[in-house]
This record gives C-alpha cells, sequence and structure tokens, in this order.
C-alpha cells in the first residue's frame, strides 16, 4: 500500500528546549520559578542554574546548557546588568543566535526596553556599579553594552504592558510553545522528510471546524499503512497549543490488548490533560474537571467503540470547544460512536509519490538525468499496484 510519509522523529538533538538567564537575586523565587513550573506544566525540557549537579564547574555547565538549547528566555530585571555572570551568560547566548540560529526570547521584568538598551534608570544604575568593578577592562565593558544593545532590540515581552504576572508568564510559554512547533515543522521540511502533508494538514484543520463552540470529533480513516497517525500527528502538533490540554494516545489496538490496557490508557489520557502525574484513581472527579477545560485528544489506531467507551465513556463529559481526532481502519467505529465528519485517507497523488520516491533513490527531490523514464515507469507500475512502501 501507498505510504504517505516516512516515519519520523519530531524531537530535534538539544538537551533543553529552553534555558532561562535571570538574576536569582531578583526573580529565582517569583517570576523565575512560576515560569519554570509553568514550562514544566508543558513538558518543556527547560535548564535554569539551580540545576547543576554538585561538583560542576559552573562557567563550563553553564556554557554547555546554553549551547545545548534551541531557546534562550533572558529574564532582564532591575538587578540583571549588576551580575558579570549574567552579562557572559547574555554575550554566549547572543553568540548562539548568530551561530546556531538559536531563539532568543527577553522579557523585560519590571524594567523598560529603552533602559535596557541605554543602560540607564534603575537597570542603568545596577550596570554602574558594574562598571566601578571592572574599569580597568574597557572592552569586556563594551562587549556587554553591545550585548544589552542587541538584546533589547529584539521582541520580547515588556511586563508592564500585561498587568497580571500569571498573564505574562502564560504568554511568554504559548509563544515558545508555538516557536517550538515551528522548528518541528521547518526542520522537517529542510530534511526532506515530509511529502504532501501540509495541504493535507491544512485540509483536516478546516474540517476540525476550529472556530466552531461546539465539541467536535473528526475521523480519520483508510488502510494500514496509509499515513493516518502521521497526519493525525503533524495536527497535533500544529494546533495543540491553543489547547489547555492535549493528549496523543497512540496503539489504542496494540496497547488495549495487554493486560489493564485500557486503563493505562485512561490514566495517561487524564494525567496528560490535567498535567498531573498523580492524578487521581476517581474517575468522576477527574472528568468534571475536565469538563472546564478546552481540550484536544487523538485517539490513535481505534479498531472498536468499546475501547473509546472504555477509555473515555462519552463526549458528554467534554466542554464545547474542544476537538477530538480518531484514526481508524474501520469507518463504522466512527459511526458507532456519532462521528460526521470524516476523512478518507488516499495515496500521494502522482507528483508526490515520483519526489518521495527521488528521495529514497536518488537523495533529492527528482530523477537523476537519463533516469526520468524508467523512474516515471516504475512510478507509475507501483501505482497503479497500490503497493509502494518505505
Amino acid at each position: 500500500m501507498f505510504l504517505l510519509i516516512m516515519a519520523s522523529s519530531y524531537r530535534n538533538n538539544k538537551k533543553y528546549d529552553v534555558f532561562v538567564s535571570f538574576r536569582g537575586e531578583d526573580t529565582r523565587d517569583n517570576f523565575t520559578s512560576h515560569l519554570y513550573s509553568a514550562l514544566c506544566r508543558q513538558n518543556i525540557p527547560t535548564f535554569i542554574d539551580d540545576q547543576l549537579n554538585r561538583g560542576d564547574q559552573i562557567s563550563e555547565s553553564l556554557v554547555y546548557a546554553i549551547e545545548a538549547s534551541a531557546i534562550s528566555v533572558i529574564v532582564f530585571s532591575e538587578g540583571y546588568a549588576s551580575s558579570g555572570w549574567c552579562l557572559d551568560e547574555l554575550v554566549k547566548i547572543l553568540e548562539c543566535k548568530k551561530e546556531y540560529a538559536q531563539i532568543v526570547i527577553p522579557v523585560f521584568y519590571r524594567v523598560d526596553p529603552s533602559d535596557v538598551r541605554n543602560q540607564t534608570g534603575s537597570f542603568g544604575n545596577s550596570f554602574s556599579k558594574l562598571e566601578e568593578r571592572f574599569k580597568e577592562n574597557s572592552k569586556k565593558l563594551q562587549t556587554w553594552r553591545n550585548a544589552l544593545k542587541e538584546a533589547a532590540t529584539l521582541s520580547g515581552f515588556p511586563s508592564q504592558n500585561i498587568r497580571r504576572e500569571s498573564e505574562l508568564i502564560n504568554e511568554v510559554v504559548n509563544h515558545i510553545l508555538k516557536r517550538l512547533l515551528d522548528q518541528v515543522f521547518r526542520r522537517n521540511d529542510n530534511k526532506n522528510q515530509l511529502v504532501g502533508v501540509e495541504s493535507r494538514v491544512e485540509e483536516i484543520q478546516s474540517l476540525l471546524g476550529v472556530q466552531s463552540k461546539d465539541v467536535y470529533a473528526l475521523g480519520i480513516w483508510g488502510i494500514g499503512g496509509i499515513g493516518k497517525t502521521t497526519i493525525a500527528r503533524a495536527t497535533f502538533d500544529k494546533i495543540s497549543s491553543d489547547f489547555e490540554g492535549s493528549c496523543f494516545l497512540e496503539n489504542v489496538r496494540e496497547e488495549s490488548q495487554k493486560p489493564g490496557g485500557l486503563a493505562c490508557l485512561r490514566q495517561k489520557l487524564l494525567s496528560n490533560l490535567l498535567k498531573d502525574k498523580n492524578v487521581s484513581l476517581d474517575i468522576g472527579l477527574n472528568f468534571r474537571r475536565l469538563s472546564r477545560m478546552k481540550v484536544l485528544i487523538v485517539f490513535d489506531d481505534v479498531t472498536c467503540f468499546s475501547q473509546l467507551e472504555s477509555i473515555i465513556g462519552s463526549l458528554d463529559c467534554l466542554t464545547p470547544v474542544s476537538r477530538i481526532i480518531i484514526t481508524t481502519r474501520n469507518k463504522q467505529v466512527l459511526r458507532n460512536w456519532g462521528v460526521r465528519k470524516r476523512y478518507e485517507m488516499e495515496a500521494l497523488e502522482y507528483h508526490h509519490a515520483l519526489e518521495l520516491f527521488s528521495r529514497h533513490a536518488f537523495k533529492q527531490n527528482h530523477p537523476d538525468v537519463g533516469y526520468e523514464k524508467f523512474s516515471s515507469k516504475v512510478m507509475k507500475y507501483i501505482c497503479s499496484r497500490s503497493s509502494f512502501s518505505y
């Protein structure tokens, strides 16, 4: 059967998604600790310097942590510029931005961006103290000034524009999630892993009725190996940050056959949606909590109605604006659960099939010179027999 797409890994080779640079005396026990907790709740691997193991050389560990992060968040506070350690972090972060295209997100916590840029106001007063200590090292001072000026011109989050700290943290975390997802799609495009996916994801989004205010379920059905899971995963990764809770339940068919498998799937679902690893076994209580949340759930490879019924019961427990995606080989499963919107997965169009074949056979998007007719014959034969696979 003609598969839609090769299996791919969405996680990059970075150890951390986020590195947080901050002045401990200013924000360790308030803003930064709350930001770190919010990132952890979203399962975003985050480094802050109090995670260093005892005995580590701090400077080397920090340099490694910065280089090993996809995104750096700089929390500029009043005392940030009084610390040469913080400013050395900043210089390294900007080096990674230049050399590795690291994403840099400044947060101006109770300081004005113009004061950071020009080292004025209370922020400038902190830097003046540092200038006095390093007055014999004018080169280093100028490097710090340049770094502050550069970082302050980046698009960021001034806290004075958002009154409540909790709202500021939510905005920062949501922005980080979107930037990480952008990296996923850009990386997959650059590695040529995905063929014919973007247009199908757009179709799925349209069918999901993202603007609808009702609980909405969509079924993706088709024969095995055609790419249902891949499309569901790509859609999930693209839109999950728009929901308060999300869960991708993989291999429902396989997992449900294990002893206690359905109970484990239900536990995983509730833990992910509620962001609670020690979620209570009181099903009624948990579903009452869910009834107040906007959630996105993907049930992957469902084979019978009873699996859905055992895991979640019915859609009545979910709040309007929640979204459900079900992948299955059996369209009757969707009918039995009352899923009206169904998307039938079909084989790739010929030009996408030829492109994918060329990537494997010739390591490029088209056949080598002299192999065009031969490749065309091969693809027509494969497509006619619907047997192409990776």
